[in-house]
């Protein structure tokens, strides 16, 4: 069948359904029966093939299975559904209401703004109608006081005169379009800056209630309201919880009570905490966004002050910033209580889904149903298996982790909402709240939990018959798809709510000891010796080059350098050398031998002497 086709013959399904239940008295929205429409098809037990074409008779089975499921007003499970819609109906994200809330603001000016832009006026009754035109669009944008009250009217236009005279608006019929929306949101802006810091002068402010006034009354009432509504669908969980486990110790009591639907009480009741617990996050962000901004807006008016004092004339680029930071402030406080208000109403409406408790179990049959029952809470239940640990020398294939070794452990994504799996998939559908303390198991990139650390073993041997079977159970109660998110299975009753947030999975940080090390200078050194960082130095370069452009060079030549050449000789290297200059010698010269004879006198009286040389000669010796 042809996608278009298809989607007409679902189409006239669903009109069919809606005008049946129209003629019980019963109506219901298009949402709610197109997802029980699927619903009844999941469901093994009513014999719909997926993979074949509706004939007439499937339709028209269809349309009475369909119909009987939505007229059952006793049923726990449809209760559930309707509340499942519900909220994805009506609750967005903070991020997407406050988007959507300005959207929305912004179309419902559109009109007067285009009469404002588009206006064409030349004469002096055509500008005054204009100029109070835009009066009425800055009390409008601003939301503080009505446009038909006259002191209010008054007062913001002083304010506007102050900025924006009406001798003014002949100039600005000359700008573009663009130009005059950006100038009529800033003249806005300080319009409400100036009211604001005059209201808080004790000088105006007509029609300006005290937001963060309000807000800190209705924060605290409403949180207190959802603590109240989240301890009384706890303790009802906690009661279901102890019964349906006295349960599946005494086999007897399953056949006397079934027709009370404990299971789809209990899912009920679930779905229904999971909801407030998603409520109440958006409240304490609101709290702590609005004791912020508290701060913010008593500095802003001291600055103000300060700036202003007793002056008679402040520069505009010291005020100005001021009052568009005072308006930009006082616009967050308008959002922070339309959205304390959505949410309060958001969660006074899902009151009206848990009808089905007081009917099935009066506070009789509960004292009967809890005689002899210990009624656990979900923190003494992960208290009570606190010590109970897996070890990991046990698994050799699995993948365990635990808050010592994994970083954002808190911050996992955790199948089935947290609910033990393996206590799950063996009780036939009883939600029990899985410890992370026992540790977490990683599975094909997914983290279970579990109740104990036996549930964690046999789930371990073998996660996929478990998983399963889980699957199956989700098939005959529709609700347990959005109630333990298994949209990853049933992609087609993924709630819009969810959509963006399939496929994002928080994979976990784990913590080892490790060491590394590297070397110095793995690769060779590639320094450029002719960079230079300097830019001056850069600038002396190229001056010196410039000059040399207009520069010549001479050469000269003398008679001395006339021919000249280079040579080149060749030379031994020196070496250790000696010579003989001298020879000692000697000779033997003869002692010179001389006598004076007749020194002994004789018989004259006169002696005299001889000298005798008896030195022999030199060739002699």
């Amino acid at each position: 069948m042809p996608p278009t086709q298809a989607e007409s013959v679902i189409k006239n399904i669903i009109r069919e359904i809606g005008q049946e239940c129209a003629a019980h008295g019963e109506i219901v929205s298009e949402t709610l029966v197109a997802f029980m429409v699927k619903a009844v098809v999941l469901d093994p037990s009513n014999g719909f093939n997926m993979d074949r074409t509706l004939i007439k008779s499937d339709v028209q089975k269809l349309v009475k299975l369909c119909v009987s499921r939505l007229l059952d007003s006793k049923n726990p499970s449809l209760d559930t559904i309707k509340m499942q819609v519900y909220f994805d109906m009506n609750y967005t994200s903070r991020e997407e209401f406050l988007k959507e809330h300005h959207r929305v603001l912004e179309s419902r000016l559109g009109s007067i703004l285009r009469e404002i832009t588009d206006n064409r006026a030349c004469a002096r009754e055509e500008l005054e109608s204009l100029y109070r035109k835009v009066v009425s669009y800055m009390l409008l944008r601003s939301g503080l006081g009505s446009p038909t009250d006259i002191k209010i009217v008054r007062e913001a236009t002083a304010a506007l005169q102050s900025v924006f005279p009406q001798a003014e608006l002949g100039t600005f019929l000359t700008l573009s379009k663009k130009d005059k929306e950006r100038q009529l949101k800033d003249f806005s802006m300080l319009v409400t800056g100036i009211r604001l810091f005059n209201r808080d002068c004790g000088k105006g402010g007509e029609g300006i209630d005290d937001l963060p006034a309000i807000l800190h009354e209705a924060i605290p009432a409403t949180t207190q309201h959802i603590d109240s509504q989240l301890q009384t669908a706890q303790d009802l969980a906690y009661s279901y919880t102890a019964i349906l486990e006295k349960v599946t110790k005494n086999p007897l009591m399953s056949k006397e009570l079934q027709p009370y639907m404990l299971k789809e009480t209990l899912y009920n009741v679930r779905q229904y905490e999971i909801f407030l617990q998603i409520i109440l996050s958006d409240i304490i962000t609101c709290a702590q966004e609005v004791e912020m901004m508290i701060k913010q807006l008593g500095a802003q008016l001291e600055q103000l002050k300060m700036t202003v004092k007793s002056k008679t004339a402040v520069p505009t680029s010291q005020v100005f910033p001021i009052f568009i930071a005072l308006s930009s402030l006082w616009t967050s406080f308008q959002d922070e209580t339309v959205l304390v208000s959505v949410l309060s109403n958001l969660t006074a409406h899902l009151e009206q889904f848990l009808g089905a408790h007081k009917l099935l179990f009066p506070e009789k049959v509960m004292q009967d149903l809890l005689n002899e029952v210990t009624v656990k809470t979900d923190m003494y239940r992960m208290k009570e298996h606190m010590e109970d640990r897996v070890h990991l020398v046990d698994f050799r294939k699995q993948e365990w982790l635990f808050p010592e070794t994994t970083a954002n452990f808190d911050k996992l994504l955790i199948q089935y909402r947290g609910f033990c799996a393996y206590t799950f998939a063996t009780t036939d559908g009883l939600l029990l709240p899985g410890n992370p303390a026992i540790g977490i198991l990683k599975h094909k990139e997914k983290y279970y939990t579990f109740s104990t650390k036996s549930a964690a073993y046999s789930f371990a041997e073998n996660p996929e018959i478990y998983i399963d079977l889980i699957r199956e159970k989700a098939k005959k109660n529709a609700e347990l798809i959005q109630l333990l998110e298994l949209h990853q299975h049933f992609e087609t009753l993924i709630p819009y709510s969810q959509m963006k947030d399939v496929d994002k999975h928080i994979k976990p940080i784990t913590k080892n000891e490790t060491s590394t090390q590297t070397d110095t200078h793995i690769l060779p050194p590639t320094i450029v010796t002719s960079y230079e960082w300097n830019e001056w130095e850069l600038r002396r370069k190229a001056i010196k080059l410039a000059n040399l452009r207009q520069k010549i060079t001479h050469s000269v030549q003398t008679d001395l350098s006339h021919m000249r050449r280079d040579n080149c000789s060749q030379v031994y290297p020196s070496k250790d050398a000696s010579t003989q200059s001298m020879r000692e010698g000697s000779t033997g010269v003869p002692r010179p031998q001389i006598y004076i004879a007749g020194l002994r006198g004789g018989q004259a009286k006169t002696t005299y002497g001889i000298r005798v040389n008896l030195t022999r000669a030199v060739d002699e010796t």
